[in-house]
């Protein structure tokens, strides 16, 4: 059996301990809170690690859509990018799949035949993780942005409503005045 027919087989507990590795890097009463509470308007952080987990994981089995999975990654780390976990923190997650991957396999690919199928999905995984790191850098440097923008319309208002700052209106030109050149 192949690693694609093994990585299927064991599908659900692979993305189930995925899922706890992503969950068990938050404090634990919200780690707690994410695994039992299933309802996604009550926990969207969770339903959105979980159902992009699975998706992700999906497509890492077949021949990746990277689009696809940009956009199953994208709100998990835009996520972690807006609590403040720092990059490493944020996709560290990711290399924690090749771990599991291993365990769950370990018994069925002792041959050693496999070898090159592990070497592959690990290239995936890298893969992935320069995607999430990407989007991490992506979103921070909005937030960033955002917040200078923020900065930068209190001092002006603060000007303004101290007198320092004025409109200068616009002069418009006599067009019945001559000009001399």
């Amino acid at each position: 059996m192949g690693l694609k027919e093994l990585l299927e087989k064991h599908k659900s507990s692979i993305v189930k301990k995925w899922i706890d590795a992503i969950f068990h890097t938050y404090l634990p009463d919200t780690s707690q809170f994410l695994k039992s509470q299933p309802d996604p308007f009550a926990n969207p952080v969770g339903n959105a690690i979980s159902e992009g987990l699975q998706s992700i994981f999906d497509e890492l089995v077949s021949d990746p859509d990277w689009k696809k999975v940009r956009l199953f990654l994208d709100p998990i780390i835009r996520i972690r990018a807006i609590q403040n976990f720092t990059p490493s923190q944020s996709t560290s997650f990711i290399l924690s799949l090749k771990t599991i991957v291993r365990e769950k396999t370990a018994k069925q690919l002792e041959n050693g035949s496999e070898a090159k199928e592990i070497r592959l999905f690990d290239e995936k995984v890298d893969q992935l993780l320069f995607l999430a790191f990407d989007i991490y850098s992506e979103c921070r440097e909005r937030i960033y942005s955002l917040k200078a923008n923020e900065e930068k319309n209190k001092v002006f208002k603060a000007f303004k409503r101290a007198g320092l700052i004025a409109e200068i209106p616009e002069e418009q030109p006599d067009l019945n005045k001559s000009t001399v050149l």
